[in-house]
């Protein structure tokens, strides 16, 4: 047997392992900890689910809440046909006409079981669209990934995003018509920029130049769910800079997601604002697993970390310019520790989301969160 053959099956054995554990870290009740993903219950136990995709946007949970503005009668369904892209004049049938040019709501799905979607500038993704990759194969790779930028009420559900590199300004359709001259790009996966109520779920994400995934300047009550981030060294940003205050506001839920392997740093990386981290698997770190500058606050909640073998075994970081560090609000709850991982807690201990009815989800124990990674596919 082959040494990847092994490190697989390793894996393989952890992940039963957690899953079968009767060590729970701390007491079940039916209402607390479900041994379920919810989102993933709420459609995908529907054989038809295909027949009603607007059911997915009464599934999410966590700071983005429920996305039926995405939904309704008012909706265009709209089927990507055309796996071309023209930044400057879209055509009917390409993603970028689908997701830039229609107006109002408009629900993305994709004709071909396989669809290989080179962008040549930046998508920038207009307020109240659905992309919605179920039931395909897609990938947004080689090329530039997507910018959501003042936009609210956008999912972007099961795509594959790799491969993506910087490139340089030039003119790219934007919102409401206009052909705007559109600045050099950092070859980032996705990118936030002053949004809000944005779903993000499961989607593969790796091998990027930049970030997988940014979530700067004022953007806020975001979900981050069910994704898949490996290979890849600056993973997630939540938060523009240390000067940008505005990001105090920020509020981001990341659940159910899978880092790992080869994944170095930012799972997340938290500025200024509020992080609830929550049932996500780690499957090891190079730098760091979680850290943060700026008095960012951060729930860690019945996750699973598996330190490296070797090298740093901590799961925290901290960038705090002088011991200040010690008095923000980061705390550890039921989580699960394995090869050593250790999380640094300070301040106060961190605070409850504080989440709303349409926002609220049970947290699974951390002895399910490996049934959850184990069965996770794309």
């Amino acid at each position: 047997m082959n040494s990847s053959c092994r490190r697989a099956l390793c894996l393989l054995l952890l992940l039963c392992l957690l899953a079968c554990s009767s060590a729970a870290p701390a007491r079940r009740s039916r209402r607390s900890a479900p041994r379920t993903n919810v989102i993933d219950a709420c459609w995908r136990g529907d054989p038809n689910w295909a027949a009603n995709r607007q059911r997915l946007a009464q599934c999410s949970v966590g700071f983005a809440g429920k996305m039926a503005g995405n939904a309704g009668r008012d909706v265009t369904m709209y089927r990507v046909t055309d796996p071309s892209d023209d930044p400057a004049n879209p055509r009917p049938g390409t993603l970028r006409y689908g997701a830039t040019v229609l107006p109002g709501k408009v629900w993305i799905t994709f004709a071909r079981p396989s669809m290989y979607i080179r962008l040549q500038r930046p998508l920038l993704v207009k307020s109240f669209t659905t992309i919605d990759g179920r039931g395909a194969n897609i990938h947004i790779a080689e090329g530039a990934g997507f910018l959501l930028h003042e936009v609210s009420n956008v999912i972007i559900h099961s795509l594959r995003f790799h491969g993506l590199r910087p490139h340089p300004p030039g003119p790219v359709k934007a919102p409401g018509g206009a052909v705007i001259q559109m600045g050099s790009s950092d070859g980032d996966a996705i990118r936030l920029i002053s949004s809000s109520k944005i779903w993000i779920d499961h989607n593969t994400l790796y091998d990027c130049y930049d970030g997988l995934l940014d979530v700067t300047r004022g953007s806020t009550m975001v979900t981050v769910s069910n994704n898949w981030f490996r290979n890849h060294n600056k993973v997630m940003l939540l938060g523009h800079d240390d000067n940008y205050a505005e990001d105090r506001n920020m509020k981001v839920t990341v659940v159910y997601n899978r880092f790992g392997p080869r994944a170095n740093q930012r799972m997340p990386r938290v500025r200024h604002g509020y992080a609830h981290v929550v049932n996500n698997f780690y499957q090891g770190w190079g730098l760091y697993a979680i850290g943060g500058s700026m008095n960012p606050s951060i729930l860690s909640e019945a996750n699973v970390f598996v330190a490296p073998k070797e090298g740093n075994k901590k799961v925290t970081w901290r960038e705090d310019g002088g011991g200040a560090g010690k008095n923000w609000n980061w705390a550890s709850v039921r989580d699960a520790f394995i090869n050593g991982a250790a999380f640094e807690q300070t301040g106060s201990g961190g605070s409850g989301p504080g989440y709303n009815r349409q926002q609220w989800f049970p947290v699974a124990a951390a002895n399910d969160v490996g049934a959850f990674a184990a069965a996770y596919q794309m």
